[in-house]
């Protein structure tokens, strides 16, 4: 012991040194760890999420939540199943035993899923959610103008315009980055055009809810008949039918009277 100290005298600046070198290694392999302060302790688990809009909790439960549970019974090294109905949302928790491959878990419940499509009302669809844990969400953000910001035309971003921004700018490009397996965006307003239907008209001229929603329907989609060949060179035939403007959705024809039409304008706003 005597020697080590003496050694330690003589050589400080030595000792020194390599003590500054063991440091910085300690510190450069720390930084390169992997290990978490707080470890992600969650099991091997499957979010089933279905979408429905204008359901209550109650409805939710019988109509999707319950069928989605019995369909997903007796999956290969299934642990539990736990579920939340909500208004106009229906969610179903999949947890399997601990070791089970994640991607196999989600073909199982994708399989599922298929054939649980006949017991379900047409319009819903079953989804599963992104490859992530409550623990493997990284940040959030909010996405937000200055007040002296302006369009091009002069006026102030509005809540519609910020969240435009978010689904078509910046939710791409984060989608794009290692790693990120999904980015939920929540607030803002969707563009969306409603029609307003005017319950007298519609009256007066004998049209009810269900013929207006048909007609808007199959008035907005374009129609394919193929392509001739001439001359070597292949000219395509199609029809476009889908809506670009306020005045298409307004010439809409619902309905015929005495060979006169009736259009959306006509009995809605």
């Amino acid at each position: 012991m005597d020697g080590i100290i003496r050694f330690a005298i003589a050589q400080r600046w030595l000792v020194l040194l390599t003590v500054a070198i063991v440091a910085a290694l300690g510190v450069y392999n720390y930084q390169r760890l992997p290990i978490d302060a707080v470890p992600d302790i969650t099991n091997v688990q499957v979010q089933v999420n279905t979408e429905a809009p204008g359901y209550s909790p109650l409805e939710a439960e019988q109509q999707i939540t319950f069928p989605v549970e019995q369909a997903l019974q007796g999956l290969p090294r299934l642990d539990y199943t736990r579920s939340l109905s909500r208004y106009g949302l229906s969610q179903v928790t999949v947890a399997f035993t601990d070791g089970t491959d994640i991607y196999f878990a989600r073909q199982q419940i994708a399989e599922r899923l298929q054939s649980l499509a006949s017991a379900l009302p047409s319009e819903l669809q079953p989804a599963m959610g992104p490859i992530a844990t409550g623990l493997g969400e990284i940040f959030m953000y909010v996405v937000q103008a200055s007040p002296e910001a302006r369009k091009h035309d002069g006026t102030p971003y509005t809540t519609m315009d910020l969240r435009e921004i978010q689904d078509w700018i910046i939710l791409p490009q984060l989608r794009q980055v290692r790693g990120v397996t999904e980015v939920n965006t929540a607030g803002g307003h969707q563009r969306e055009y409603q029609v307003r239907p005017d319950p007298d008209r519609m009256i007066a001229f004998g049209i009810g809810f269900d013929r207006l929603v048909e007609a808007l329907t199959a008035n907005n989609a374009n129609t394919g008949a193929g392509y001739i060949e001439r001359q070597g060179a292949q000219y395509l035939i199609r029809m476009p039918g889908r809506v670009r403007s306020l005045d298409d959705i307004r010439d809409i024809v619902v309905d015929r009277r005495d060979g006169l039409p009736i259009s959306v304008g006509d009995i809605a706003a």
